[in-house]
């Protein structure tokens, strides 16, 4: 996706980093840089306002509901798994 226009900061890394961005997960200069490239790029600007609306929904429909516990020890059991698997590999 692109304007045709050229950026400072690439389309393709904009749309990656839309997440991080909404959940401000980003350092300062970075924002800035990606805030910069969606005032300037239409089409850019689209697809975060969509992405915006569909995070919005989520949070509404999910947001005060906690995970089920089973899911919580799911999940911390394989970061753990990962964690140590990586660790092997890194040593």
């Amino acid at each position: 996706m692109s304007c045709g226009n050229p950026h400072a900061t690439d389309c393709h890394d904009v749309l990656a980093m839309v997440n991080e961005f909404l959940d401000q997960e980003l350092d300062t200069e970075r924002r800035a840089a990606i805030a910069e490239h969606l005032d300037e790029c239409g089409p850019c600007l689209r697809q975060f306002g969509l992405e915006q609306a569909v995070k919005s929904l989520v949070h509404r429909s999910c947001g005060c509901a906690p995970a089920p516990e089973h899911l919580r020890v799911e999940i911390v059991t394989r970061i753990r798994q990962i964690s140590i698997t990586y660790r092997s590999y890194g040593e």
